[in-house]
This record gives structure tokens, sequence and C-alpha cells, in this order.
């Protein structure tokens, strides 16, 4: 597929199906995925696969926090399951001097957002998954996270079950100014002395 093409046409992804991206094909994914822009160097990232039965432990995990409901529960369950792999993105920000955790934040952002393009482009599709159970203690533990750490949500992956419909881009030029378009804010100076 053209770069180009395969930036414009991907989607994220809700229904899955097998197959998904095998150990080593991941691998090497995620080697490319690491040429994102990454200040340092420092990959403040890591990321945890999930396939087969990891996926219902982490569902009874999810269960265990949707209450007394046991719809809510089943509900909870099935969630991980919704494709043959999961990716958790972890977010493991590294103490720098030069290097302030939102440029680690952006650099892991881009990592994981290459990752879905190349996966798009393997024939692949993903869609990112989030959540207030990111931040329970019970899939921390689950997920072995270190306290430092924050878990970005889940990269669901697999093959799509039905090709997503096209997208309507908006125009890119209510995007864009030149500096000399920008208006300047008419500031107060007071007069000092």
């Amino acid at each position: 597929m053209e770069t180009l093409e395969t930036v414009l046409t991907r989607r994220s992804v809700g229904r899955l199906t097998e197959p998904a991206p095998d150990d080593g094909e991941l691998l090497a994914l995620v080697e490319a995925a690491m040429t994102a822009p990454d200040h340092g160097r420092l990959l403040p990232w890591r990321l945890i696969t999930l396939r087969g039965e990891e996926r219902a432990e982490l569902g009874r995990t999810f269960a265990a926090r949707a209450g007394d409901d046991p719809l809510a529960r089943e509900r909870a369950a099935a969630k991980p399951l919704r494709a043959p792999l999961l990716i958790a993105i972890v977010f493991s920000p590294v103490a720098h001097r030069t290097v302030p955790r939102w440029e680690q934040l952006a650099s892991t952002v881009a990592a994981i957002h290459t990752l879905t393009l190349l996966l798009h482009d393997r024939g692949y599709a993903s869609i990112w998954r989030t959540g207030s159970l990111t931040r329970d203690t019970a899939v921390r533990t689950l997920l072995r996270l270190d306290p430092g750490e924050q878990l970005l949500g889940w990269l669901y992956t697999g093959t799509a079950v039905a090709a997503p419909p096209p997208r309507r881009l908006p125009d890119p030029r209510a995007r864009i100014r030149t500096l000399s378009q920008i208006e300047v804010p008419h500031l107060q100076v007071e007069a000092c002395c």
C-alpha cells in the first residue's frame, strides 16, 4: 500500500477477528514504530500483549469491577474478547533533566499511532480503547505495572470483520494559517515610571 493511502484509509475498527499478527510480525512492526519522534531516545513506553486465555483473565478482572449486576459483569468480561490480540499500552516516563513528561507522552502516542498505521498497512485493523479501568488497581496489578507507570489503554488488534466506511475528511485549510494570517491580539501596555 502506498504511504499516503495507508494514512488516509486507516480507521479505528471495533469488530475484529482472526488473524492478528503473530509475535514475530508484531515484533517487526514495533521495531518500525520505534522510529517515531522521541526526544532523547528514551522510549518511555512498553507494550504487554494478551492473547487467548490472557484476554479472558483480563475480562474476569473487568467483571469483578462491574458491580453486582450479572448482565454488566457478563458484558465487562466479554470486552477483552472483542479482538484476538490486545496490546496494553504502558507509559513509562523517565526522569530526565531536559525531556519533560509531556514530550515523553507525545513520543509514546506517536509510536502507538505509527504502530496502528503499520498494522493497517499489513492488512490488520485496530482500535485504541481506554476508560476508567485503565486506572483500576486490580487491572494494574494483573498487568504488573510499576507505581510510576500509566496504562494508556489497549490496542485491540486483529482483522476487520467488515470494511469500515470511508471517512469524509474536513478541509485541512481550516487547520493551517501562516503567521501573517493570525491576528495580533491588542495588548494594553501600561505606562511605566
